[in-house]
């Protein structure tokens, strides 16, 4: 087995930037390996002849001693929020490049992430902890409503839900307790964060090194989910609100430690100035690393993955244009009977890109989380506005049907 030049990923996106990742491992003359406990989770494994190991990928010391068995490994990553503590840990483990493993475990605790923040000054929304449904009427009395009640780990907005009543906190928090495994299988804490909800226009910061790459722009479906329908980048912005806004993203993860490889900080642009809603120790997700690409030219996968191995990355930009991603929601549970217009929406003016994830037979659950998403198209301008017109004409032309639909000939955008 040739074992020169291996990109060991621990777990991965089931989508999007986990077979991109690998993907920039080949272009760099690395052989991506796929260590996972249920490699079937990734389809593109096959489908790219990617090879893969079958392991308990939640402790470190079982993903080190695989990695010390393929021989030279160049680097150990992950692009799955719930595995960066443990490719972190293992990288630190054989002497590979690598972020904190305490920052990044730190960081992905809502809690401890939130009381660190706080600590170091940085502008967060008022929150507790709670370990019980009483505490959860506790809190929605001391904080007030409305309230976001969400698990303290998570990604993808899964179990994050707005409540507007002591009642809807008690009951949310109440089956979020409840919930012993999470989506990927991984034990689930008895903890959920309950933080006062924050209006105003979200955004997020996107850092390589501890140095902004781009802020942008995030659109949200109705409450009381926050299912994310699209991104602008570089967002549209008075120089004074970037500025805050970058200021305060990189006190945070100074504050936290978090200043090595991709970070992903979701903000809101509140009347009192920017809060912070999350730090995410990994790169962005939702395909913002393709829209930075299209804008500026800079490859956020290959910069991952050229860190990893002990590279530079390259993080000049190489053009000063602007993309837009609007993503196709599933209209709700069912099975798909048809997708339309998918060769009008790639003719739209500016498409770089029209992505469908579910096809004909699939059926699709509404959930209020990330898995909503089941398409997009990604567009390309001059100027912002121009690039986020075109996103919503071409997504315009996307039509979704279900069968259970069909006798009404009722349809979903």
């Amino acid at each position: 087995m040739d074992t020169s030049g291996v990109m060991v990923f621990v777990e991965s996106n089931t989508t999007g930037t986990g077979r991109l990742c690998c993907r920039a491992a080949r272009h760099r003359g690395l052989r991506p390996v796929m260590l996972a406990r249920d490699p079937s989770r990734y389809p593109y494994l096959d489908q790219d002849g990617i090879e893969s190991l079958v392991l308990d990928t939640g402790d470190a010391e079982t993903v080190a001693r695989a990695c010390q068995q393929l021989g030279s490994v160049a680097g150990i990553t992950s692009s799955s929020e719930y595995f960066v503590p443990v490719a972190a840990r293992a990288a630190l483990r054989v002497g590979l490049a690598g972020p904190d493993p305490v920052a990044v475990e730190r960081a992905r605790d809502k809690g401890r992430q939130r009381e660190a923040l706080l600590a170091a000054g940085v502008s967060v929304p008022d929150f507790r902890v709670i370990r019980t449904p009483a505490e959860a009427t506790s809190a929605a009395a001391e904080l007030g409503c409305p309230v976001v009640v969400k698990p303290v780990r998570g990604s993808g907005s899964v179990g994050v839900r707005l409540c507007r009543t002591s009642r809807e906190v008690v009951e949310h928090a109440t089956r979020l307790l409840a919930t012993r495994v999470n989506e990927r299988g991984l034990p689930v804490e008895p903890r959920v964060l309950v933080e006062r909800f924050v209006s105003g226009p979200e955004f997020s910061a996107e850092f390589f090194d501890g140095e902004l790459v781009g802020l942008t722009a995030k659109h949200l479906g109705p409450p009381p989910h926050f299912v994310e329908t699209g991104h602008d980048f570089p967002a549209e912005l008075e120089p004074t609100a970037a500025a805050a806004l970058t200021e305060c993203a990189r006190t945070a993860l100074q504050a936290l430690g978090l200043t090595w490889g991709a970070t992903h900080t979701e903000l809101r642009l509140s009347h009192d100035g920017p809060m912070i809603i999350e730090v995410n120790p990994r790169l962005a997700g939702g395909l913002i690393p393709e829209l930075v690409r299209a804008a500026l030219g800079i490859d956020l996968v290959d910069c991952v993955i050229a860190r990893a191995s002990g590279d530079l990355p390259k993080l000049r930009p190489l053009r000063n244009e602007h993309a837009a991603i609007r993503f196709l929601i599933a209209p709700g549970d069912g099975e798909i009977a048809e997708v339309d217009g998918v060769e009008p929406a790639a003719r739209t003016a500016a498409v770089r890109a029209v992505n469908i994830g579910v096809a004909v037979g699939d059926r699709v659950t509404v959930t209020g989380a990330f898995t909503d998403r089941i398409g997009s198209v990604i567009t390309a301008a001059d100027t912002g506005p121009e690039a986020a017109r075109q996103a919503e004409t071409a997504l315009g032309r996307l039509t979704v049907r279900l069968a259970e639909h069909a006798e009404n000939g009722m349809t979903g955008k």
